[in-house]
């Protein structure tokens, strides 16, 4: 049976290995998703292993996106653009470093009708690790404006810096009110909404953003941010589709295999639906 799994540090709460496994037994796959959790000092040895023939590949989740780089053979284009790993995928012994988030993200927004950004503004908050890759996808989808909000402005402007060419601007969270009528996406790419009371624009705020805009929260469940947008009749997507279809995209690289969406969804559900229940 081949393996395959997440490093990181912690994984415990992990909706991966119920996803994945749901894949490989959909598809007839004789394979089988792990957690592994593995501390830093740990990578280098961790990583070797799969080069072993027993191995698929792996998922790498924080903080150990950009620490596995320098261990991998090679970096697809998405990965050295985004500068993180998500995806290894293991090629005869050869390490080959991908990242599905930014795929993941605009299959999500391609799912409720954004097929192209020609004449939109995409307001992101927030600027780490996940902004990345969605500035990536934005730009893949044409976003010919792309705002990006943090509360050190500083950080957003590096970031701009890095990936724009142009077309990410960075703008003060103190000034965020007189950009958010602007948007036609908005995207809350901030750790604010894991929990409830936790969000990143008041409701004030929230009633500047245009009816006809799209908001997406990263956060895999509705949040007090999309309630809000809902209220004010604006569409709404959580971070669930985009976990779906950037480990949808994992399985394809690991099996050369269509993914069964679908079901992979339908397992994610479920145990998010048990959690809840506990």
């Amino acid at each position: 049976m081949k393996q395959c799994g997440l490093i990181g540090d912690p994984v415990e709460h992990s909706l991966s290995p119920v996803m994945q496994n749901a894949a490989f037994r959909e598809m007839g796959v004789n394979a089988s998703y792990y957690l592994w959790q593995t501390h830093a000092e740990d990578i280098a040895s961790r990583v070797v292993s799969f080069r072993s023939a027993d191995f698929l590949g792996a998922n790498v989740t924080v903080p150990h996106k950009q620490i596995v780089l320098p261990h991998c053979d090679d970096l697809t284009a998405t990965a050295g653009r985004i500068g993180a790993v998500n995806t290894i995928v293991n090629r005869d012994g050869k390490l080959l470093g991908d990242n599905t988030d930014a795929y993941g993200f605009a299959a999500t927004v391609r799912g409720v009708g954004v097929e192209s950004g020609r004449h939109g503004t995409a307001l992101i908050l927030g600027a780490g690790g996940a902004a990345r890759a969605v500035i990536v996808a934005l730009q893949q989808l044409g976003f010919p404006r792309i705002l990006l909000a943090n509360r050190t402005v500083e950080k957003a402007r590096r970031l701009a810096d890095d990936l724009g060419g142009g077309d990410v601007l960075p703008v003060d969270w103190d000034t965020l009110d007189e950009d958010l009528p602007t948007a036609t996406i908005l995207i809350n790419a901030t750790s604010l909404g894991w929990h409830d009371g936790e969000t990143p624009l008041s409701p004030a705020q929230v009633a500047r953003v245009p009816r006809r805009a799209l908001v997406v929260d990263l956060t895999y469940r509705e949040t007090d941010l999309l309630r809000a947008a809902k209220l004010r009749g604006i569409a709404t997507v959580d971070g669930l589709g985009m976990l779906v279809h950037q480990g949808a995209r994992s399985f394809s690289l690991w099996t050369n295999l269509d993914a069964p969406v679908g079901e992979m969804r339908r397992a994610v559900q479920a145990e998010q639906s048990r959690r809840a229940a506990r």
